[in-house]
């Protein structure tokens, strides 16, 4: 594994071991709605605090590093959070400050270059292989955007450097906050190999504890298997697990695509069972799934919601309109209402998804593996 100090990078290499591969960066801000409240708020500097209701229905949405040190995660009940941490100062949302700041930080990449793939408001992915300045070093771009983002918006960003998107995603957390690390050519699957599987994008707490049940602990002891084992115990996710335990992952950067849907999902770190709590975490998800529909200017007529029960099993009920979704207080009625009909669950559940589908202009479907499929509130 190599970091953002060594002398030689992606941009460095020799033709001949350049040749087909691309120099990809993951840029993901720290902490992102917690650091704009603190950035905005002088008195909230240095101490936990967590963006999202403080009473007894309440969720966090986000944490602060602060916060996190004790032990707040976001999706957690806020009467947990309060527990973990007495001295956690809870705030409410404030989406247009969120946006605002994200707009001047796609407006830094696009400095860069046109390859820009945004997974929410907070990160994106950045194909950099003939970027727009002539610079030539991905990580070297990097750099540059970091020190950017800082100077423009006093907030911190971690970047990761590889040269397809699973690794860059994995390097861009592996030094966090407000780090940067480079997995180069030839070092991906040794990377992967001395990773907890947890870390893996798509790998949630249960999905761990099945692997552990199976010996399956780190990406060394998931390359063991071989595939006809993982399609066995994993399905239709074994393909996606196969490549990424050997670092693998041919997905290009996608800017300015039409999709067949715009939504995201949150895996919770703690399992949801509550109305109110659920209810919560919906309003969340509207918020920031409706600020990607507006930035592709999506219509569709087509609104899903998806949970997944403790036990990996899917449920989804859809609502489809005969006109396009004409703006966010329908989406979100159309959101609240699917819902409804599912309350109360027979069981907790460890995900929640919120799709628009049946645009108008979409492309065919394509496959995506899951962690482009997340919706990051950190």
């Amino acid at each position: 594994m190599a970091d953002a100090q060594g002398s030689d990078d992606i941009g460095a290499m020799e033709p001949e071991e350049a040749r087909g591969l691309r120099k990809i960066i993951h840029v993901d801000m720290d902490a992102f709605f917690a650091s704009v409240e603190q950035r905005d708020n002088p008195e909230l500097r240095g101490k936990p605090v967590a963006v999202g209701g403080a009473g007894g229905r309440g969720v966090v949405a986000a944490a602060s590093y602060e916060a996190r040190t004790f032990g707040v995660r976001s999706a957690m009940p806020s009467v947990t959070a309060k527990r973990l941490c007495p001295d956690l100062i809870f705030v409410r949302h404030r989406f247009d400050a969120y946006k605002e700041a994200s707009r001047t930080i796609r407006r830094i990449f696009e400095h860069y270059t046109p390859h820009v793939e945004p997974l929410s408001l907070d990160e994106a992915y950045l194909d950099v292989t003939e970027d727009l300045l002539g610079i030539g070093s991905a990580t070297r771009i990097a750099e540059l955007i970091r020190q950017e983002i800082r100077a423009k918006t006093q907030l911190t960003a971690s970047a990761g450097v590889s040269y397809n998107k699973f690794l860059a995603k994995l390097a861009s957390d592996q030094n966090k906050p407000n780090g940067m690390c480079v997995i180069r050519p030839g070092e991906g699957a040794q990377f992967v190999a001395g990773l907890p599987v947890r870390r893996f994008h798509g790998v949630g707490p249960k999905g761990a504890e099945k692997m552990a049940r199976l010996g399956i602990v780190t990406g060394a002891d998931l390359a063991a298997k071989d595939i006809a084992f993982l399609r066995q115990h994993f399905g239709s996710q074994a393909d996606y697990l196969y490549r990424a335990a050997r670092g693998i992952d041919l997905r290009p950067v996608r800017a300015h695509r039409i999709r067949k849907s715009v939504g995201g999902e949150r895996t919770f770190s703690e399992d949801i069972s509550s109305g109110p709590a659920l209810r919560e975490v919906l309003e969340n998800i509207i918020d920031i799934v409706w600020d990607s529909i507006e930035k592709t200017e999506a219509k569709g007529r087509r609104v899903t919601l998806k949970m997944k029960y403790t036990d990996f099993q899917n449920v989804t009920r859809a609502k489809t309109v005969d006109h396009p979704v004409a703006d966010k207080r329908e989406f979100a009625g159309l959101a609240r209402g699917l819902l409804d009909e599912l309350l109360p669950l027979p069981m907790p559940i460890r995900l929640m998804g919120l799709t628009l589908s049946k645009l108008e202009g979409a492309e065919e479907p394509e496959e995506r593996p899951r962690d482009e499929a997340q919706l990051s509130l950190l």
